[in-house]
């Protein structure tokens, strides 16, 4: 008799039916309204389909762009990729334990889309983000929360909460992603490590350093220990959604689009980059971070964790 197949180890963590309301923005960082979405992927005997229904609130040309509904579509699932069969997306999804980065193609949306989800908080929540490309332009973005329950059709007490919940979306979803102006503190938490191969290699323990020079400047301080063991110091300036990083031991940018901060941040004399997404969660200033470091072009090592924020003191108290 043959063996009966289990799910992955990426399809358990995300059972359940995850509800949120993430927000859209056009490729210029402008918030243009919000996509209220029910998914689930249901593993069934053999075989994954991954269900998501959608029902979009945005204004300008993205409106009839990314108008669709009733997704359904089937996924082949071998632990390390999950290859998305159509017909409503192609191509593949790559987990890393309670992270997912994928690379898939959207005939209804006509955009090529770069999606990653960070299941956190004992695996209650979801940091979820999709950049949407024509070629390499990116054409919109969209990017929230999302909430598990396994009984929202039956229970109200959670349909109240869940519906709560993503009521909530609707003011954080616009919030930028602006730190502190003028209190210094310090991020700190474990980040999970894995190598290319997928594997998890270890835990990083991360402390960012983070003193406001102006308003729209600090001096941050990167400081990595365990699997990684590095030090890295530069000045972060911002505008608008724009920002830059400039050295000296990091140079580089980034572009925010609502809470979640797209960077690409390069090690200063050596073959090594860092490409990842910050987003903040909550107005606490705690961040889903996730960060993918390129030996030579090579994925090297992906880490995602969540880091908490300690105020330390007012740098840029009022003068008189």
């Amino acid at each position: 008799m043959t063996e009966a197949k289990k799910p992955s180890q990426w399809q358990q963590s995300i059972a359940g039916e995850w509800h949120g309301r993430p927000s859209v923005f056009d490729a210029a960082g402008n918030h243009v309204g919000y996509n209220k979405v029910y998914r689930s992927s249901v593993f069934e005997g053999d075989r994954v389909t991954y269900y998501m229904d959608t029902r979009l609130d945005a204004v300008g040309p993205l409106r009839a762009r990314f108008e669709a509904q009733k997704f359904a579509f089937g996924v082949a699932d071998n632990g390390t990729d999950r290859i998305y069969m159509g017909p409503d997306f192609m191509g593949a999804g790559h987990p890393y334990g309670l992270l997912v980065d994928a690379n898939y193609y959207s005939p209804a949306w006509t955009s090529d889309l770069r999606t990653m989800v960070h299941v956190i908080d004992n695996g209650t929540t979801q940091v979820y983000s999709s950049l949407l490309y024509d070629g390499p332009t990116i054409n919109g973005v969209f990017n929230g929360i999302y909430k598990v329950a396994f009984d929202y059709q039956e229970n109200p007490e959670t349909r109240a909460i869940i519906d709560a919940f993503v009521e909530t979306e609707v003011a954080n979803g616009k919030k930028p992603h602006v730190l502190p102006m003028k209190y210094a503190g310090t991020w700190h938490g474990a980040m999970d490590v894995y190598n290319a191969a997928q594997e998890k290699v270890g835990v990083n323990q991360v402390e960012i350093h983070y003193v406001p020079k102006t308003l729209l400047s600090a001096e941050t301080t990167i400081s990595i220990s365990g699997v990684i063991n590095r030090e890295f110091t530069f000045l972060r300036r911002r505008s608008g959604i724009y920002h830059t990083y400039e050295g000296p031991d990091i140079f580089g940018n980034s572009i925010g689009y609502g809470r979640a901060l797209y960077t690409s941040q390069h090690i200063y004399g050596e073959a090594l980059k860092i490409r990842g997404r910050e987003f903040l969660i909550d107005d606490t200033y705690r961040m889903s971070v996730v960060w993918d470091f390129l030996a030579s072009d090579k994925r090297q090592y992906m880490t995602f964790g969540v880091l908490e924020w300690q105020v330390e003191k007012e740098v840029l108290a009022a003068t008189y």
